[in-house]
């Protein structure tokens, strides 16, 4: 059990400076934030710190930029995150440590200073233990409320963590980070059942973890995606030039044998030649896929088959889009699923989409507000399903 910012005295954090990792890793479009969900999921942690008195210096990074880069700058993210909290965010743009330090200095008691990029940095992603460091010297306490990088040995992640406590200080979970792990912990400790998984994306090699733990523990497993087109092949079914991948037919073919009738895959599906708005599209059974085909997305049957399994359950776990869900009109059976998911939480289900491009549909359709939990880490939420190790959650402090 790792400490939480949420049992900090609030008279100790009065006077004293917090440093947040935080996941601002948002979509921008000409300088514009596009989604900024990560950015309110954030706001519970800094209002908590902030209306104690604490003054709190915020890290994020902003997508792989090789050095500095202006198109990734997280000056958009301040402007945005002041309008969120309703109070000024000072954004300091400087990399020297000196300067950083300067500038953190002058930012009030109960102000939010919100750093650059710090991949602008190379010694982040190489969890350089001097950054993390100098970083550790800005505060008294350093909070991870990034589950989207847990995953992550980063001099900003667990480098920071470490670099805290060797200073005599903490390093504790942010209350996102909490609620990511209770529920992501809860949908695979004691799920009510009927419990459901559903898992799509590309590579059934990328989530052989997931699928091999999470068959131990569902009453149903619906595979969806491109990944449903190895275990078509692995079946014998054609399908086409879709992207499969030949070399885990093998390990298709065990899962299938493992999982029996709780692995569920789609009996129909939605084929096209290009991918590309708008591009013809027909609905085939599975013997049906022709050569220039391309599996596409879920068809109807299986949009069917799927909601009837989804609305019988009591708890659901969702990672990854049923098809190529960013193009039109290829995003049918996602949405089919999302609503099926929000339905079977109005009637009182759990439901948990892990992340990555399913929170993405979810955001999309407008249902992120009738679902129990929207994950903001995809690939952390695979690693914890599949019962990996998180080095952002095991370097912090452990409670007493």
């Amino acid at each position: 059990m790792k400490k939480s910012v949420a049992g900090i005295d609030p008279s100790w954090l009065r006077d004293r400076t917090a440093v947040v990792r935080v996941d601002f890793n948002v979509p921008l479009e000409g300088g514009r934030i596009t989604d900024d969900h990560r950015l309110r999921a954030a706001v519970p942690t800094l209002e908590l710190l902030t209306d104690a008195g604490a003054k709190v210096v915020l890290l994020s990074h902003l997508g792989r930029p090789e050095g500095r880069d202006p198109e990734l700058s997280l000056a958009p993210v301040a402007e945005r995150l002041a309008e969120l909290l309703g109070r000024p965010v000072r954004f300091v743009g400087e990399l020297d440590p000196a300067k950083v330090a300067q500038a953190v200095a002058e930012v009030p008691a109960g102000g939010i200073a919100l750093l650059e990029n710090t991949r602008f940095l190379d010694g982040d992603a190489d969890n350089d233990a001097g950054l993390a460091a100098s970083w550790a010297t800005l505060g008294d306490v350093f909070v991870n409320d990034a589950f989207g990088v847990a995953h992550r040995a980063h001099a900003s992640t667990s480098g920071l963590a470490q670099a805290m406590i060797a200073r005599g200080g903490d390093a504790v979970a942010g209350l996102l980070m909490a609620k990511e792990l209770r529920f992501l912990e809860e949908a695979l400790r004691d799920p009510e059942r009927p419990f459901t998984g559903i898992l799509g994306g590309s590579k059934v090699s990328g989530k052989i973890g997931v699928i091999s733990a999470l068959l131990g523990r569902v009453d149903r497993l619906l595979i969806g995606g491109a990944m449903a087109n190895t275990f078509f092949l692995a079946l014998g079914h054609h399908v086409g030039s879709s992207l499969v991948e030949e070399d885990s037919l093998d390990l298709a073919t065990s899962l299938m044998e493992e999982g029996g009738e709780r692995l569920v895959l789609p009996v129909d599906c939605v084929v096209a030649h290009e991918l590309r708005p708008g591009a013809s599209a027909r609905t085939v059974a599975l013997c049906e896929v022709g050569d220039d085909d391309k599996i596409v997305d879920i068809g109807p049957e299986t949009r069917a088959l799927f909601r009837a399994a989804i609305a019988s359950s009591k708890s659901i776990l969702w990672n990854g889009p049923m098809g190529v869900f960013e193009i039109e009109p290829f995003d049918e059976g996602t949405i089919a699923i999302a609503e099926a998911v929000a339905e079977a939480c109005d009637r009182g289900a759990l439901g948990v989409i892990g992340g990555g491009d399913s929170a993405a549909a979810v955001e999309r359709a407008g249902l992120a507000d009738r679902v129990t939990h929207v994950s903001t880490g995809g690939g952390a939420s695979i690693k914890l399903l599949a019962g990996s190790r998180l080095p952002g959650l095991d370097s912090l402090t452990d409670e007493a």
